[in-house]
C-alpha cells in the first residue's frame, strides 16, 4: 500500500468512528491520549509545568504542546477546523405512526444538500444526557432509518423539491413504538433516565477508496473531518520548534454560524490560550504579546473544479483533485486570508515539499464562509484559510482524491513547526 492510499484508508477509518462532533472529539482524544497528552478540566486549576494537554467542551476540542516554550509570551501556531457536518437530526417530539409505519420526524442541520439524503440507509448517533449527570455517547452504525423518495409515477415528472418540514421523516419500523427506546437500549441505558438528547443521522455505508485504482475517497463528512484527521496528524508529527507552541483547535457548530458556547465565535480558543500563558507564570500582557505574534491556519474543505459543471468555477482558479492543498482567498473576507497569512502557508507548503493551489470563488455566486474570519475577529490572530479539494460538498456522501490526504497533513505539520 502506498503512503497516499495508507493515509486515505486511515482517514476512512477515522470518519467511520466519528459520526457526530462528539465522536470526533472522542476519536481525536484517544489518539492524543496514546501520544502522551493529558486531558484537563476547565473547572480546575491547570498545571504550571510544560507538557502536552487538551480540553474538550462538548463537540469542540483544543490541544497544545508547551514543551518547546521558553517564555510565557512565546507565540502560538494554530491549526483550526470544525467537527460538525450538515445532516438530519431527530426532533424532540419525533414519533409518528402514519399508515401503520414507525416513522420519526427529522430536520436539517446546516446547509445539507437535502435530496442527497433520500433513499439512503441511515444510522443514528449522538449523545444522551442522563438523570445521574452523565453524558453517554451512542452510535447505532447499522441502517435503522431511511427517508423514502416519492415514486416517479406519483410525481409530476419534475425534480422533486424537498420540503424540510414535510419530506424528511424517516421510516424505522413496520410497528408502532418509541424510537428513543431503541436508541437508549443500544446505549445500554434506561430510556426513563434520558433527560436530554442530541441525535443525528449519518450514512450507514462505510467510507471507501473507489475508482479503478482506488484513487478516490468516497465518504460522508469529508467537510470537515478531513481537517480534523489531518490536523491531529499534524500536531502529533510536528517537529518541536524552540519558542513555538503548536495548537489544534476543532470547533463545533461551524455549519450553523459558530455562535455557541463552543463555536469559533465563543471564548473557547481565547480562554484556553490565555490560561496556557497564565499557567506558565505569564501575565495578560504576555498573553496579548503571544497572540500578536501568533498565526492560525483555518482548515476547511475547498471546491475542486467539477468536471460536469466547469462553468460554475472562476475561470483562472480551477482546482484539481490530487493537486495538493488549497489556499482560499476572498476580497470580501468570506475567507480570512491576506498577504502575510498567505506567505506563512506558502512557506509551510514549500517546507513540506507539497504543491499549493489557490482558490477564488466566482464573483457572481454567493461564497460560503468558515471559521477563519470568525476566529480571527475573536482572537485578533493573523489567519489564513486553507483546505483540501473535494466534490459534492454538503452532500450526504462526498468525494476527494486519495492522494490529497497525506500532503494536506504534511503541510499543516510544517505550518505548526516552521523552519
Amino acid at each position: 500500500m502506498t503512503i497516499a492510499s495508507s493515509a486515505a484508508a486511515d482517514l476512512c477509518a477515522f470518519i467511520d468512528r466519528s459520526p457526530t462532533p462528539f465522536h470526533v472529539c472522542a476519536t481525536v482524544a484517544a489518539e492524543l491520549d496514546a501520544a502522551g497528552y493529558r486531558r484537563l478540566d476547565e473547572r480546575e486549576s491547570w498545571p504550571s509545568e510544560q507538557g502536552r494537554f487538551y480540553v474538550v467542551r462538548g463537540g469542540s476540542l483544543v490541544a497544545w504542546s508547551s514543551e518547546s516554550s521558553a517564555s510565557p509570551a512565546d507565540p502560538f501556531r494554530v491549526v483550526g477546523g470544525h467537527t460538525d457536518s450538515p445532516n438530519l437530526r431527530l426532533k424532540q417530539h419525533h414519533d409518528l405512526a402514519p399508515e401503520g409505519l414507525g416513522v420519526v420526524a427529522l430536520e436539517p442541520y446546516g446547509g445539507a444538500w437535502l435530496h442527497s439524503w433520500l433513499d439512503r440507509d441511515l444510522g443514528i448517533a449522538g449523545r444522551l444526557s442522563l438523570r445521574d449527570g452523565r453524558d453517554v455517547l451512542v452510535h447505532v452504525g447499522e441502517p435503522v432509518l431511511r427517508v423514502p423518495q416519492l415514486a416517479i409515477h406519483l410525481s409530476d415528472r419534475k425534480p422533486l423539491e424537498v420540503d424540510p418540514q414535510r419530506h424528511l421523516n424517516g421510516i424505522w419500523s413496520t410497528r408502532r413504538g418509541t424510537f428513543l427506546e431503541v436508541v437508549a437500549e443500544r446505549a445500554g441505558v434506561d430510556v426513563a433516565d434520558v433527560l436530554g438528547f442530541e441525535l443525528m443521522t449519518h450514512d450507514a455505508q462505510p467510507s471507501a477508496l473507489i475508482g479503478v485504482d482506488a484513487e478516490l475517497v468516497s465518504a460522508p463528512r469529508l467537510d470537515n473531518q478531513v481537517t480534523c484527521f489531518a490536523g491531529t496528524r499534524a500536531l502529533l508529527s510536528a517537529t518541536p520548534t524552540p519558542g513555538v507552541r503548536p495548537v489544534l483547535a476543532l470547533f463545533d457548530h461551524e455549519e450553523v454560524g459558530s455562535t455557541s458556547e463552543r463555536g469559533a465565535q465563543s471564548d473557547l480558543l481565547a480562554t484556553v490560550l490565555e490560561r496556557v500563558v497564565l499557567a506558565a507564570g505569564g501575565t495578560r500582557d504576555d498573553y496579548h504579546r503571544a497572540v500578536a505574534a501568533s498565526v492560525c491556519a483555518s482548515g476547511d474543505m475547498a471546491h475542486a473544479t467539477h468536471p460536469n459543471h466547469p462553468e460554475r468555477h472562476e475561470p483562472l482558479h480551477h482546482i484539481a483533485i490530487g493537486g495538493g492543498p488549497v489556499l482560499k482567498l476572498h476580497p470580501n473576507l468570506r475567507y480570512a486570508s491576506d498577504a502575510p497569512g498567505t506567505a506563512h502557508f506558502v512557506r509551510a507548503c514549500e517546507q513540506a515539499g507539497v504543491p499549493l493551489q489557490r482558490y477564488e470563488h466566482r464573483a457572481d455566486l454567493p461564497c460560503g464562509s468558515t471559521i477563519g474570519p470568525l476566529s480571527a475577529a475573536r482572537t485578533g490572530m493573523l489567519t489564513v484559510d486553507v483546505g483540501a479539494p473535494q466534490l459534492a460538498m454538503h452532500s450526504a456522501r462526498e468525494t476527494m482524491g486519495a492522494a490529497d490526504v497525506e500532503p494536506y497533513a504534511r503541510a499543516l505539520s510544517a505550518f505548526l513547526s516552521p523552519a
